[in-house]
C-alpha cells in the first residue's frame, strides 16, 4: 500500500456505508424556508450589491403618468437630447425593471449604469412600464427612475423613449464617455495629426 492509499484510508476511516435502500434522498419533506447559512449568504449578497449605492429611496415627487421624462445636464446641447428623444442613438444595452420590487430596481439600476459606463457604453434603455394612474406601481418606479438617473454623474441626459421603442414605458439614457473612451479618442486624434 502506497502513501496515498494510507492517507485516503486515514481520511475515510470514520465514514460508514449507506444502509440498504437508503441510497436516495428523501424529497417528500420540503424545507420550510432558507436555513441560517442561506439567510446569511443572501444578506451578505444584498449588502455587497448595495455597497457604494448612493441612490436614495426616500420621498419622490410623482411624475404624471402621461408626462414624458426629460433631463439634461448643464452643457449638454439640445440637439443631443432631441436626437436621443427621436431614437437617434440606438441603445447598446437594456435593463428591464417591470414588476420588480423598488429595492431590487434600485440595486439593478445602480449596477447597470456603473457597468455600462465602465465598459464604454453610451446609449442605454431602461424598460419600466407605465401605469394609467399617477399612483400606480409602474408610475412610482418611473418617478424614482427619474430621480435616480439625475443622481449619477455618468448620466448626461435621459428622455422617455419614442413610441416605436416603448414610449412612456421606457427611458433612453445617454452616458458621458468613460476615461478609456476619451483616451482612445485622444489617441486616434493624435494619429490623424501625426
Amino acid at each position: 500500500m502506497n502513501m496515498m492509499d494510507r492517507e485516503f484510508r486515514r481520511q475515510m476511516g470514520d465514514v460508514l456505508p449507506l444502509a440498504k435502500g437508503k441510497d436516495r434522498a428523501d424529497v417528500s419533506q420540503r424545507p420550510k424556508g432558507p436555513n441560517e447559512a442561506q439567510q446569511a449568504r443572501r444578506l451578505a449578497a444584498q449588502q455587497a450589491g448595495d455597497e457604494g449605492n448612493f441612490l436614495s429611496d426616500d420621498f419622490v415627487e410623482v411624475v404624471g403618468s402621461h408626462d414624458p421624462l426629460e433631463y439634461r445636464r448643464d452643457g449638454i446641447q439640445l440637439g443631443v437630447v432631441d436626437r436621443l428623444r427621436h431614437g437617434g442613438y440606438p441603445p447598446e444595452a437594456h435593463l428591464h425593471l417591470q414588476r420588480r420590487p423598488l429595492a431590487e430596481c434600485r440595486r439593478e439600476l445602480f449596477g447597470f449604469i456603473r457597468d455600462a459606463h465602465t465598459n464604454g457604453l453610451r446609449s442605454l434603455m431602461v424598460v419600466h412600464g407605465r401605469g394609467r394612474e399617477d399612483d400606480s406601481p409602474a408610475n412610482i418606479l418611473r418617478s424614482y427612475l427619474a430621480k435616480w438617473l439625475a443622481q449619477f454623474d455618468e448620466v448626461q441626459a435621459y428622455v422617455s423613449a419614442p413610441a416605436s421603442q416603448g414610449g412612456l414605458g421606457a427611458t433612453l439614457i445617454m452616458l458621458k464617455k468613460s476615461e478609456r473612451a476619451r483616451a482612445n479618442n485622444r489617441e486616434r486624434q493624435q494619429k490623424r495629426r501625426g
